[in-house]
């Protein structure tokens, strides 16, 4: 098996995202970042295929937010 693993660990996610551990579990035990518990003391995997989701769901809210918020540049005073 080459490439990319098929799970992730939260650290490996954070990584990927360029944020916190601590941000990436709290987007996980929101429901936000769909997830895995394994092992006796509950260790957290993302699978590879539901990160890309999640990413392209956040680039999907960001374009309707933009298109529902458009920059209103305000013209300066002369």
């Amino acid at each position: 098996m080459t490439g990319t693993p098929r799970f992730l660990t939260l650290a490996d996610v954070a990584e990927v995202l360029n944020t916190s551990s601590a941000q990436v579990y709290a987007l996980v035990r929101r429901g936000d970042l769909p997830a895995i518990k394994i092992g006796g003391r509950g260790q957290w995997r993302v699978e590879s295929s539901q990160l890309e989701e999640f990413i392209q769901r956040m680039y999907d809210e960001t374009r309707t937010f933009v298109d529902e918020h458009p920059l209103v540049e305000e013209r300066s005073e002369r």
